[in-house]
C-alpha cells in the first residue's frame, strides 16, 4: 500500500475517504475511474498543446530577459522586478482563482486563457515597432499575462486527472515533463539565434502562435466534465479555507510544501541572476546564452525519461530528494563558468550547471505532482494546485528583486552561491525527515 508521510495508508484513510466521498455526492468527480489504455486520444491532445506552448514560454522566457538586459540596458535588478510581475497575479488572486475554476468546467476556461495570453503578448512587438516599449509597460504586460497563466494553469492541472486514470498520472506527468524537456533544448538554442537575427521583441510572436495552437487542440478535446456547481449556495471564503487546510492539515502535503516554498527562494535568485550572469558577468551573448540554457533540456530529457524507472527503484521520496540534490549540484557547476576560461568555455561550463538543473527538476517533478493529484479530491484539486502555487510565486514576487539588488550589491556570482546553498538546505530537511521512505503505488491506490 502507499503510505502518507505519517504512514497512514492512503485512500483507505477513514478521513480522507470521507472526504472524497463527500465530493462525489456534489458531483465533482469526473476522473476515469477504471484503468484505460494509455496515453488515450485525449491525452495525447492535451499533451501536444502543452507541447508546443510550452515551445513558445522557452522562447518569450529568454526574450524577456534578452529584452531588459540588451534592448532596455536594465540589470539583474530589473530583470528580478520584471519577474517578480509575472508572478504577483498568483500572490494576490491565487487562492481566489482555485476556488472559482473547482467551480466550472476545466476545457473552457483553458481554451479562453491560451487565447487571452496570444493577445498580451502580441502588445509587446506593437510596442516596441511604436517605440514605446519600456519597463513599467514590459511589467504591465507580464503582470496581466501572469494572470491568465494562473487561471490556465490551475484549469490544466486540475483537467489532466479527468483525462488519465489515477493508476497513469505518475506516466502521465513524465511524458509531459519529457517533451517539456524537448522544448527546454530546442526553445532557447532557437529563440537564442532568433533574438540575433531578428531582435527579442519580435521573438515573442511564436510564443503568441502556439497559444492559439494550444486554444484549438484543447478545443477538440471530447470530454464530458461532470457537472460542478455544488448543492448547496457557495461561500468563497470557506472553499478558500478549504483548500489550506487540506494542503497544510488534512492531505499529509505539509512538508513537501514548506521545502517547495524553501525551494523556491533560492529559484527566485537564480531566475533574477542568470541572464544577467550570463550576458554582463560571463560575456555572452545571445546565442551562446540560449545554446547553454538548451542544455537544461537535454538535462531534462533524461530526467523525465528516467523517472518512473528511479521512482521504483528509489522510492516516491528517495526520487524527490534525488531530484533536488541534483539542482542543488547544478547550481554549484554554474558558479564556476568563467573561472579563469574564455568566452565558450564558460557558456560551456554554464552549459553543464544548466543540465544537471534540468535532469533534477524533470526527475522530480512527475512524482511531486502525480502524489499531490492522486491524495486529493478532484473538487478540491484546482484549490491545492493555486494554494500550492500562490505561495510559491507570492516567494517569487518578493525574493526576485531581492536577489536581483543581492547581485547587484554584491555580485552576480555570489547570489548564484546563495541559490545554490538554499536549494542544498531542502535536501537536508527531505534527508532528515520522514519523506525519504515514502512510497506511493498508484496502481494499488486505484484498486482501493
Amino acid at each position: 500500500m502507499g503510505r502518507t508521510l505519517s504512514g497512514q495508508i492512503l485512500m483507505t484513510d477513514p478521513v480522507r475517504r470521507s472526504a472524497q466521498q463527500r465530493w462525489v455526492r456534489l458531483g465533482r468527480v469526473s476522473e476515469p475511474s477504471t484503468p484505460q489504455e494509455f496515453p488515450t486520444r485525449d491525452f495525447a491532445r492535451i499533451w501536444w498543446a502543452q507541447s508546443v506552448s510550452t515551445l513558445g514560454s522557452y522562447f518569450t522566457s529568454l526574450a524577456l530577459s534578452a529584452i531588459v538586459v540588451l534592448t532596455l540596458d536594465g540589470t539583474a535588478q530589473d530583470v528580478g522586478w520584471l519577474n517578480s510581475a509575472r508572478w504577483l497575479p498568483y500572490l494576490v488572486f491565487g487562492l481566489l482563482v482555485g476556488a472559482l475554476v473547482d467551480r466550472y468546467r476545466r476545457r473552457p476556461v483553458i481554451v479562453v486563457t491560451d487565447l487571452v495570453r496570444a493577445a498580451l503578448l502580441l502588445l509587446i512587438p506593437i510596442a516596441w515597432a511604436a517605440d514605446f516599449l519600456s519597463l513599467p509597460f514590459l511589467m504591465g504586460i507580464v503582470a496581466c499575462f501572469g494572470a491568465a497563466s494562473l487561471v490556465n494553469d490551475s484549469a490544466v492541472m486540475s483537467f489532466l486527472p479527468r483525462l488519465v486514470p489515477r493508476s497513469h498520472l505518475q506516466q502521465a506527468h513524465a511524458r509531459i515533463d519529457t517533451t517539456d524537456a524537448v522544448a527546454q533544448s530546442a526553445g532557447p538554442a532557437l529563440a537564442g539565434l532568433l533574438v540575433k537575427l531578428v531582435g527579442a521583441p519580435l521573438a515573442v510572436l511564436v510564443d503568441a502562435a502556439t497559444y492559439v495552437f494550444s486554444a484549438f487542440m484543447v478545443l477538440s478535446i471530447r470530454v464530458t466534465e461532470a457537472p460542478t456547481a455544488p448543492t448547496q449556495a457557495p461561500h468563497v471564503i470557506r472553499e478558500i479555507r478549504e483548500g489550506v487546510r487540506w494542503v497544510y492539515r488534512g492531505s499529509g502535503l505539509l512538508l513537501l510544501a514548506v521545502t517547495t516554498h524553501i525551494w523556491f527562494v533560492g529559484n527566485a535568485i537564480l531566475g533574477a541572476v542568470v541572464a544577467a550572469y550570463a550576458f554582463i558577468t560571463l560575456d555572452l551573448n545571445a546565442l551562446q546564452f540560449g545554446v547553454a540554457t538548451a542544455l537544461a533540456g537535454v538535462g531534462g530529457v533524461v530526467g523525465a525519461v528516467t523517472s518512473s524507472g528511479g521512482g521504483r527503484w528509489l522510492g516516491t521520496g528517495g526520487a524527490i530528494i534525488a531530484a533536488h540534490a541534483m539542482t542543488a549540484v547544478g547550481v554549484a557547476v554554474m558558479v564556476l563558468a568563467g573561472i579563469g576560461t574564455e568566452s565558450w568555455a564558460a557558456a560551456s561550463v554554464l552549459a553543464a550547471g544548466q543540465a544537471f538543473l534540468g535532469f533534477g527538476l524533470s526527475f522530480g517533478n512527475s512524482h511531486e505532482e502525480s502524489y499531490r493529484q492522486a491524495v486529493t479530491p478532484d473538487g478540491l484539486r484546482a484549490r491545492t494546485i493555486t494554494t500550492m502555487r500562490s505561495f510559491n510565486r507570492a516567494i517569487l514576487v518578493v525574493v526576485a528583486p531581492l536577489g536581483g539588488l543581492l547581485a547587484v550589491q554584491t555580485s552576480n556570482r555570489a547570489a548564484l552561491i546563495c541559490a545554490a546553498l538554499i536549494f542544498a538546505a531542502v535536501v537536508v530537511i527531505l534527508l532528515a525527515s520522514p519523506v525519504r521512505a515514502m512510497r506511493y503505488d498508484y496502481a494499488e491506490a486505484l484498486a482501493d
